[in-house]
């Protein structure tokens, strides 16, 4: 991040640094709403990732509607056979 250290002197003579950031440091959101890089790719990442987890759990609640189905198929065949 882009930043610089200032220092102040108190009525003490004791130094104290305090650490400024300059508008639109890198990642950060700059006052015109504007964004760089960093943060458009970071937000691509984390689109990515919430599509694999959703497309993850689709596969896994098709898997458990498919043993549903075949677990009422077979009740239903044997009250038939019944």
């Amino acid at each position: 991040m882009l930043s610089r250290n200032v220092a102040f002197a108190s009525r003490t003579n004791r130094l104290a640094f305090a650490r400024l950031y300059s508008e639109g440091s890198t990642g950060s959101t700059r006052s015109d709403g504007s964004s760089d890089a960093f943060t458009k790719r970071e937000k691509a990442q984390e689109d990515y990732y919430i599509k694999k987890h959703q497309a993850e759990q689709i596969a896994k609640l098709r898997e458990q509607l498919a043993k549903q189905k075949e677990q009422l198929d077979h009740l239903e065949s044997s009250i038939k056979k019944d």
